[in-house]
């Protein structure tokens, strides 16, 4: 094999090295969430100031990152994509998580938020108004009644506040992933992630010194917290976002899927939560659906 003909090959593998390491940073913030804020009988770090603060320490890395690179200002009228990408992944995405984490484990946000990517594809789907299959809507529909199913047992026969903090923060997600997509279009992905983040700067960072904790908090909530903001919120976007671009996005964005249930293996080890059997195949199946439902035209 030539030369030439091996660098697109090393490309690919770099790309789904790079993919996979954004995927596994990903997967790891719902179990370093659930560290920062804690739960209802040892509480942490609030939701809220987790929120503002992992948006503001990220916000502040992209405005150097910004000026480094020496980026232009968008148009002024990429910026309504851009605030409406700020409401989904900056705030409605991360504090319906964290309010969830506070009453839930991890493993129970995992299966739930593994639906994620096939609401995102039903929320493009509705919004381009383009033609999709009828077993595209169906695992749609499947999909979400697997969530509600799992919610539902898991809850002791009810729905909890937490399980709607977790569709909320789906929702949030899709639509700020969609905006995003679009800002793409004429800016780069890391940019747009950036401008996002420096955009949301005069209302997270006030907020998050008005959040501030006054009560002690114990040093693996802050470890928690450091990671989201530096990991979660920023680091894993880099990664992510140049591993699909070296190993093209419909290859690499497939590492995507495997994401819950990453995020269920990492929660036994860091919070020493239970990895029962009902759990798994939940998330296995979920995890089908929404392979299929990307797979179907």
């Amino acid at each position: 094999m030539s030369a030439n003909s091996s660098a697109p090959h090393q490309n690919v593998t770099l790309g789904y090295l790079l993919g996979g390491l954004g995927v596994l940073i990903f997967a790891m913030t719902l179990p370093m969430t659930r560290l920062a804020v804690g739960n209802v009988t040892d509480p942490q770090l609030s939701p809220f100031f987790v929120t503002t603060g992992r948006a503001a320490v990220a916000g502040i890395l992209s405005a150097g990152y910004l000026f480094i690179i020496r980026a232009p200002v968008p148009a002024r009228a990429l910026w309504r994509v851009l605030a409406l990408s700020a409401a989904g992944t900056v705030v409605g995405f991360p504090l319906g998580l964290a309010m969830a984490l506070r009453e839930v484990p991890s493993m129970h946000a995992a299966v739930i938020t593994g639906l994620l990517p096939l609401a995102t594809a039903v929320g493009g789907a509705l919004t381009t108004k383009n033609y999709h299959s009828f077993g595209f809507w169906l695992c749609a529909i499947v999909g979400c009644g697997l969530v509600i199913a799992f919610a539902y047992h898991q809850g002791g026969g009810r729905l909890t506040g937490a399980d709607g903090w977790l569709l909320f923060s789906i929702l949030s997600a899709a639509i700020g992933y969609i905006a995003g997509a679009q800002a793409t279009t004429q800016i780069s992905a890391p940019q747009v992630i950036s401008w996002v983040l420096v955009g949301s700067l005069p209302l997270t960072m006030p907020l998050m010194f008005y959040w501030w904790p006054s009560a002690s908090i114990h040093t693996t909530a802050w470890l928690g917290f450091g990671y989201v903001s530096l990991f979660s919120m920023w680091i894993g976007f880099f990664a992510w976002y140049r591993g699909l671009v070296l190993g093209g996005v419909v290859r690499v964005s497939q590492v995507q899927l495997l994401q819950p249930f990453l995020s269920l293996l990492l929660a036994a080890p860091v919070l020493g939560e239970r990895l029962d059997p009902l759990t798994i195949g939940f998330s296995l199946l979920i995890l089908s659906v929404v392979a299929i439902g990307r797979w179907l035209p």
